[in-house]
């Protein structure tokens, strides 16, 4: 499953590795958009497979963040 970008913004930090285990709605990066801070959770237990962004990167909304498995 893929974790894509809710809204455009820049990524300020990531909070995981790949081959870490994620659980249901942990945070995995922090994206801020218009001055706030919104974390960007897991959407299901699994491994992360991809990170697919760097801190400091501006994404786009719909963008894919990162890959679990």
């Amino acid at each position: 499953m893929s974790i894509k970008a809710p809204m455009a913004g820049k990524i300020i930090t990531v909070l995981v590795q790949e081959g870490e285990k994620v659980e249901l709605n942990q945070p995995v990066l922090v994206l801020e958009a218009m001055k706030m801070e919104n974390d960007i959770v897991a959407q299901q237990d699994g491994t992360v497979k991809n990170i697919l962004v760097k801190e400091g990167q501006m994404v786009k909304a719909g963008e894919e963040l990162a890959e679990i498995a």
